[in-house]
């Protein structure tokens, strides 16, 4: 064994993004939607529906996202108190939404940006399981069809038609819109008079849809009766999302990488501490002929703190041979 303090220069830091698919399918594309009675009676059914991949009975049933409607009226669900009807929980959800991604109390939603925009007072809200996804969702794969008996539309966000990013507070936002794969089929992909189909949140697994443009295109809208039972607006998304049969989105997070090269110059590490070539009681190499033409195999790179504490260890694929006319440089990759 030897030991080499390393310099600045033997370090290199690299980060790479890595792409992969957000449901537990194992597939980009969810083509099957199921909800659970459980859920959707109990307490957490009043403000939002969870879609599984398969029947929430299958051993195999994981929450893929859920589905919540918000009106800053509190419109559209059955108040906590019939004395107090603008506190229900839609009223509840557009609140959350409204801090989380606008983090102001006084704002309202707007979907679309320029001249066609449309203020709006409701929205349903796919929020995509946390263990579906990394470190945010991948722009440019999000795919949504919603069908009704009055057609389908295909929605996805228009990372591939803008130049600059753009924010909603600190949250990276993109604007919804009629297309495929990041790109909207016609101009701006709008509806005119309604504006976006919506927004795409990123970073925090958050897609904001605008009932609006989807009632323009497809006929399906948001009921905002007061004292509606909990839970019918988010049923009439699951029904146009089950009926569209295809949900994508894949997830990315950047992996950083720390490279260390280690050197071993030709008159360094020739020597070895095995007991099998040197005398246990002397220290004195065992064969005279290793004493001035030494051969050992490197098999192991050890990384050791100030402390002297070993960190990490990186085992090579075969022992290498070093000797006094060699020389190697083994690179490790550290990935965290």
């Amino acid at each position: 064994m030897g030991f080499k303090r390393l310099d600045a220069e033997d370090f290199v830091v690299s980060a790479d993004a890595v792409q992969s698919v957000a449901w537990s399918t194992g597939a980009p594309t969810l083509t099957e939607f199921y909800t659970s009675p459980v859920q959707s009676a109990g307490s957490s059914g009043n403000y939002y529906l969870s879609v599984f991949q398969t029947s929430s009975t299958d051993s195999t049933a994981a929450v893929q996202f859920d589905i919540a409607y918000g009106n800053v009226y509190g419109s559209g669900s059955t108040p906590f108190n019939s004395g107090l009807p603008k506190y229900s929980p839609s009223s509840t959800t557009y609140g959350q939404y409204r801090s989380l991604i606008l983090e102001d109390e006084n704002a309202v939603f707007t979907f679309g940006d320029g001249t066609n925009t449309l203020i709006s007072d409701d929205f349903w809200v796919l929020s995509v399981e946390r263990a579906r996804y990394k470190e945010s969702l991948f722009p440019g794969t999000f795919n949504l069809n919603l069908s009704s008996s009055a057609g389908l539309i295909q929605l996805t966000d228009n990372s591939n038609d803008v130049l600059t990013q753009t924010f909603l507070g600190s949250n990276r936002v993109l604007q919804i819109v009629s297309g495929s794969n990041g790109s909207a089929y016609n101009t701006t992909g709008y509806v005119a008079n309604s504006g976006s189909y919506g927004l795409f949140l990123p970073d925090i697994g958050t897609i904001i849809l605008n009932p609006a443009a989807i009632s323009q295109s497809i006929e399906v809208d948001t009921n905002k009766t007061e004292s509606l039972a909990n839970g019918t607006n988010q049923e009439t998304l699951f029904t146009a999302i089950k009926s569209g049969s295809a949900f994508t989105l894949n997830a990315q997070e950047t992996i950083t990488s720390d490279y260390v090269f280690v050197r071993s110059r030709n008159a360094e590490f020739n020597y070895s501490t095995n007991p099998s070539f040197i005398t246990g009681s002397t220290g004195e190499v065992i064969y005279t002929e290793f004493i001035n033409s030494p051969q050992v195999y490197v098999t192991t790179v050890g990384m050791y703190n100030d402390a002297n504490e070993l960190v990490a260890v990186a085992k090579l694929s075969k022992p290498l041979l070093k000797d006094f006319t060699k020389e190697s440089l083994i690179r490790v990759k550290l990935d965290f």
